[in-house]
């Protein structure tokens, strides 16, 4: 489906190897790819951190504080983006569902809520919030899902391909995926350029753009049908990578270049992290 021809930029790994990684682009998709792309037995050691921070609940520091409150607040916010999409919600999964916070607060709905989640350390924190975690997605009867949500997860998955065939069975005709990703194209990843943190690589072995998700899903019969932005994200991300830049965390320059991003992104269109809600077609 792709073809990855051009190298765009040199990007360092500054959370675990220290690797540098190249990235590639796909013109027909404006999609990256993170090249060298790692095999599945070496994934696991990038992940190797303390500082990995959607696998804790950690406030040790003003970046985990500050990701921790931005995070209660988001909650709420996802909640609502789900309402305005779907009437009539039974059972709702979540990818990637990390320490289970999102599961949690869904659950208060009075959804049905299952979670699925490789990371150990991430899995025993969302079950120690009573989350229904499943090991295997397969094990799930097709079209067994109203909504199916990744919050910054699609990035990091091998096989694009058979992710997204297991999701559309998954989903009910005329569920509705949700998906959260970086976007490479924000005027942050464009002023912070190789230091951006949400280039976060190997973890992230793909960087999309809106031409790339709606392209992408198009080919499996899901039709993009609403972008939204995720303001905090700039912020966010501008903190990481002023550290990576600088060795420091520079916070007033990090906000600074956070809120640049946002005005920015109100003519552009082009924010730091996007939300896609994606409806299947049959």
């Amino acid at each position: 489906m792709f073809h990855f021809d051009k190298k765009i930029i040199q990007v360092k790994d500054y959370s675990v190897s220290k690797e540098k990684f190249d990235l590639y682009l796909d013109s027909e998709y404006d999609l990256l790819k993170t090249m060298p792309f790692p095999e599945l037995n070496e994934l696991g050691k990038y992940y190797e951190s303390e500082d990995y921070i959607s696998h804790t609940d950690g406030t040790r520091n003003l970046f985990e504080k500050v990701y921790q409150l931005v995070k209660k607040k988001t909650l709420n916010d996802k909640i609502g983006w789900i309402k305005s999409k779907h009437s009539n919600i039974q059972k709702i999964l979540d990818i990637g569902c990390g320490t289970g916070d999102f599961l949690f607060r869904a659950n208060q709905e009075g959804w049905k809520v299952f979670g699925f989640e490789p990371n150990e350390k991430a899995k025993a924190i969302s079950k120690s919030k009573n989350i229904n975690l499943i090991d295997d997605l397969d094990s799930f009867e097709k079209h067994t899902f109203d909504v199916i949500t990744m919050w910054h997860v699609l990035e990091h998955v091998l096989d694009l391909d058979k992710q997204i065939k297991q999701i559309k069975s998954l989903l009910k005709p005329n569920g509705i995926l949700i998906i959260a990703v970086p976007n490479f194209k924000s005027y942050d990843a464009q002023f912070y350029k190789s230091d951006w943190a949400a280039y976060d690589v190997p973890r992230h072995l793909w960087h999309f753009s809106k031409t790339a998700i709606k392209k992408i899903f198009k080919n499996y019969q899901m039709e993009l049908i609403h972008i939204k932005p995720m303001y905090f994200d700039s912020f966010y991300v501008s903190l990481l990578s002023e550290k990576y830049k600088t060795g420091k965390m520079n916070p007033f320059r990090a906000f600074y270049v956070g809120l640049l991003s946002n005005l920015k992104g109100k003519s552009s269109k082009e924010y730091s992290s996007h939300v896609y809600f994606l409806k299947n077609l049959k």
